[in-house]
């Protein structure tokens, strides 16, 4: 795998409550948005958590993801993608 392919992976994890604290998760803005599909560029690395919904992404080379309630996502920056958010997503973020 090129190093580009490597960075341009979205990471999805599940942390614990004392990890999302030490991050500070909970005090980052809340994004909400309702059942729809969406092209998106990262312009710097976002990473947010996810208190509902649940949404497929699928990156320009063809790769698919999925993730949802529960899970931290990093995007990387440079990241083109497409958003299909199959239940209504609210989650916190945090550009970086």
């Amino acid at each position: 795998m090129r190093r580009e392919e490597v960075m341009m992976e979205i990471k999805i994890q599940r942390l614990n409550q004392s990890e999302l604290k030490k991050r500070d998760v909970f005090s980052w803005p809340i994004w909400e948005k309702e059942i729809s599909c969406f092209d998106w560029h990262y312009d710097e690395i976002e990473e947010c958590y996810f208190l509902e919904g649940k949404v497929d992404v699928q990156t320009k080379d063809g790769k698919r993801v999925s993730f949802g309630k529960g899970d931290f996502v990093s995007f990387p920056k440079g990241l083109s993608c497409r958003w299909d958010i199959k239940k209504p997503v609210r989650k916190h973020y945090n550009f970086r």
